[in-house]
């Protein structure tokens, strides 16, 4: 894979937005084809902040949260902090514990 070139991202949208030919921005970065152009534009729009970063990976599965809750030695529920986050949770959260057919829910009060 070539090596990155720099490019200065603030100069590659002052020329796209004064409307200048493609082919000379491809010159003055140094690009061979418009898809290199255009992936340092996008790069440029999302380092700038106009829009925000792509996130991804190759390959990558969905992380899987832990939903399983156990009670300690004295009685408490741990919650995992995966599924405190997921749910939104806070220090001081209140529930009622109600009894049904399923077993047991958490209501927050």
């Amino acid at each position: 894979m070539p090596k990155r070139k720099p490019v200065d991202y603030k100069k590659l949208l002052q020329d796209l937005k004064r409307g200048v030919p493609q082919t000379e921005m491809m010159k003055r970065c140094g690009y061979k084809t418009s898809t290199q152009l255009k992936v340092a534009i996008s790069n440029a729009i999302m380092s700038e902040g106009i829009i925000p970063r792509l996130v991804g990976g190759r390959g990558g599965k969905a992380v899987e949260v832990n939903r399983k809750i156990k009670v300690n030695s004295r009685g408490s529920l741990i919650i995992p902090k995966q599924l405190v986050d997921l749910f939104g949770l806070k220090a001081g959260d209140s529930f009622e514990v109600r009894k049904s057919r399923a077993g047991l829910s958490l209501k927050k009060v």
